[in-house]
């Protein structure tokens, strides 16, 4: 790996190179998702089978798009009962987790007769998007769907590719029924964005639309904003391991090719206030991309979008990690916890030499489902909040009103809005 003396400079090119991952900069590719897009909302279901004939090769049509209990009874006999076991392990663990973030309708009165409040009500109806073909993740299954399940939404609607045969991933099958998927459909890329935005003859039409999926997904996903929710514009993943001289540069190395292995495009930053450990990182990953399966993908990730960062302090490389914002954060220092708490922009945090990332990724119960590309800046892990939303409860009495209503003419009156101000004077008159 490049390792480079981090200053204003490099941490500028730095950043403008991450950057460039965003799918924000993808506008070659606009105008084939949003001709997708307007041909699934005029056409509907004849659209999205003849995508399907084109981009995944099978005849998806109306009498088998919806996946079948008998399929997905057939699906728990292909998955190995060890991987069963452990994907209803790792279950119990993101609902557990994910219960505590769930928030109560709540309400506060005064003797005078006002009542104040806030209203906590689960969405109707949401999409699940899920990668098919070589890109099965089951944990995301787990990790979109639980939440949803925990607000309490009614309507789960997983949509994922299906293969040449027809059929869907039997891994990505059992997860969807163990986590709790109201609905399966076979069909991906935009087009099944389209559908669960617009709804078609099959497929209905949901309030919010999560989960990862390619270029054509992201923007497909933000062309329908608006029309629904959505989550994020997800772009590829990454990974920042911040450490001083007491972290182990094997365990560094292992953790920043855990993320590389995903695409080309994926990130693995180490930030660091040791020399000897950048050479020593550098060396192990060299070492373990040499034997690893994906070795084609390591070396164009790191070769593009791969750094070890030497800062002269770890003020300084607590500063560059805030600034890089990533979607993953590790924290090996001699004091890791007092570190994490300078830490203000990170997707997950993972504190010691024993939080790998894939701890995350798969079992621990935090979600994985995480901002990139700098956005945990300003936007949140994948959670129950995603799936509900919130109404303001105000209820005032007359004895609550009268002692304020002429504030409230005078403030109406003061943005020229008559009728607002005729609204509160005629309870007085």
């Amino acid at each position: 790996m490049r390792i480079v003396k981090l200053n204003n400079e490099t941490k500028k090119d730095i950043l403008d190179n991450l950057l460039k991952r965003s799918p924000n900069n993808y506008d070659k590719f606009t105008d084939t998702v949003n001709e997708i897009v307007n041909n699934v909302r005029e056409n509907k279901d004849e659209a999205i089978f003849e995508y399907t004939r084109k981009f995944d090769g099978c005849d998806i049509n109306a009498s088998n798009i919806l996946v079948t209990k008998d399929e997905i009874d057939e699906a728990y006999t292909l998955v190995e009962p060890e991987l069963i076991d452990v994907i209803r392990k790792a279950l119990v663990n993101i609902r557990t987790y994910h219960e505590k973030q769930k928030q109560y309708s709540w309400f506060d009165s005064t003797a005078n007769g006002t009542i104040l409040g806030q209203k906590v009500t689960p969405l109707d109806a949401v999409g699940v998007y899920v990668p098919g073909g070589k890109a099965a993740y089951p944990s995301s299954v787990l990790m979109n769907i639980i939440p949803a399940q925990v607000a309490g939404v009614e309507k789960i609607v997983m949509v994922t590719p299906p293969g040449k045969d027809g059929r869907v991933n039997p891994g990505t099958l059992v997860a969807a029924n163990e986590a709790g998927a109201t609905h399966i459909y076979k069909v991906g890329g935009a087009q099944a964005i389209a559908a669960l935005a617009f709804g078609t003859q099959s497929i209905p039409r949901v309030d919010k639309i999560v989960g990862p999926g390619n270029i054509f997904v992201a923007l497909a996903k933000k062309a329908v904003f608006g029309f629904v929710g959505i989550d994020s514009i997800a772009g590829p993943s990454e990974i920042l391991v911040l450490a001083d001289e007491t972290a182990n540069p094997r365990y560094v190395a292992a953790d920043l090719l855990s993320q590389a292995e995903h695409d080309e495009m994926a990130s693995a930053i180490l930030v660091t206030t040791s020399e000897e450990l950048a050479k020593q990182v550098s060396e192990e990953v060299d070492g373990f991309v040499a034997t690893l399966s994906r070795r084609d993908i390591l070396e164009k990730s790191l070769e593009n979008y791969g750094y070890i960062l030497v800062a002269d302090s770890m003020d300084e490389a607590i500063d560059a990690a805030n600034q890089i914002a990533s979607e993953h954060l590790e924290i090996v220092t001699k004091d890791a916890f007092n570190t994490m708490t300078r830490i203000k922009n990170a997707g997950a945090i993972f504190i010691g030499e024993y939080s790998s990332e894939p701890l995350g990724d798969y079992f621990a119960g935090p979600n994985h489902v995480l901002p990139t590309n700098g956005t945990a800046r300003f936007f949140s892990p994948l959670g129950v909040d995603t799936f509900i939303k919130k109404s303001s409860i105000i209820s005032y009495s007359r004895e609550a009103l009268e002692p304020i209503h002429k504030d409230i003419i005078k403030f109406a009156e003061a943005e020229y809005l008559t009728a607002h101000a005729n609204s509160i004077k005629v309870r007085f008159e």
